[in-house]
């Protein structure tokens, strides 16, 4: 199944969770080109990637038993619920609020989707998500996401990278943690999902600025070393901070956007004026004046 058939596939869906969740992530680890889950064991202990994983549950000294619905070992907690696109169903619903009374029912589900109902109900399934890690067995760790889906809608991303699992925020970001299911047929978004799937400690911020930090000192190192064969060492030194203060003066806004960068290209097929043109933009920026090219710098 390739991500037009499945998005073909599951639109229409809704409002049958028990029926249609387990299918629906099986579908989609066939998209992402990851494993299934696994088949649950006749003991839990040895359950790290499945379906309904058992855990035990205590809450004012009465114990029972809880069933995440898609679980994998320091990976992450996935809870699915379905809402309805157009009715909701009538009675009571443990799972999410319902749509009025007078709404027609047909097959429905939690709630009605774009609705305030829906929103509530979504955050339910966060925190109930958020519950089952203080319920995993004492030597798993906080996974690193929560995930919550709508079964053919939406999927949720939360995540804390702290291994504590007691700060789970909206990943990357509130613009782009909720990912409508039209959305995966973008490789970004999928190759994100699969690294939740497989490598979920890869996409912690830090480590990927961290990752940048030490590619930019390696490709600093490169271009030193090149040009100590010709200059003296403690003046390549000084002009390579100097670009690198201009790059920061332009990330930041002291530079309009992209005007060093902009420039470096256009010196590159004229290299007879790099070193004065940049003299001129640096003592502009020493006096914060008026660039001779109409660049206004503010450093």
């Amino acid at each position: 199944m390739n991500v037009d058939e499945f998005i073909a596939k599951w639109r229409p869906s809704g409002g049958a969770e028990n029926a249609n969740s387990q299918p629906f992530i099986i579908d989609l680890c066939d998209v992402l080109g990851v494993p299934r889950p696994d088949v649950t064991m006749a003991s839990s202990a040895t359950d790290d990637y499945v379906f309904e994983k058992s855990v035990t549950h205590v809450e004012r000294g009465v114990t029972s038993t809880k069933r995440i619905d898609c679980y994998k070992r320091d990976c992450f907690i996935l809870e699915s619920k379905q809402s309805s696109s157009n009715a909701a169903r009538k009675g009571n619903d443990a799972q999410g609020e319902l749509l009025p009374e007078h709404v027609a029912p047909v097959k429905g589900g939690m709630a009605l989707r774009g609705t305030p109902a829906w929103d509530r109900a979504m955050r339910r399934a966060y925190g109930q998500a958020r519950d089952y890690v203080l319920d995993l067995p004492t030597h798993h760790n906080a996974p690193v996401f929560l995930i919550v889906v709508d079964v053919g809608y939406v999927i949720e991303l939360y995540a804390d990278f702290s291994g504590r699992g007691r700060n789970y925020t909206q990943f990357p970001g509130r613009a782009e943690f909720s990912i409508p299911l039209e959305r995966l047929a973008h490789d970004a978004v999928r190759e994100r999902l699969r690294r939740v799937w497989t490598d979920p400690k890869s996409l912690d911020p830090a480590s990927r600025s961290a990752e940048v930090t030490r590619d930019v000192a390696e490709r600093r190192g490169i271009v030193a070393a090149r040009l100590e064969k010709t200059h003296d060492p403690s003046d390549v030194a000084h002009f390579l901070m100097r670009c690198l203060f201009t790059m920061f003066a332009e990330d930041v806004g002291l530079l309009p956007d992209k005007a060093f960068e902009n420039l470096l290209v256009e010196l590159k097929d004229a290299p007879e004026r790099f070193v004065p043109e940049l003299q001129s933009l640096w003592a502009a920026m020493d006096e914060g004046a008026e660039y001779d090219r109409g660049l206004k710098t503010a450093v």
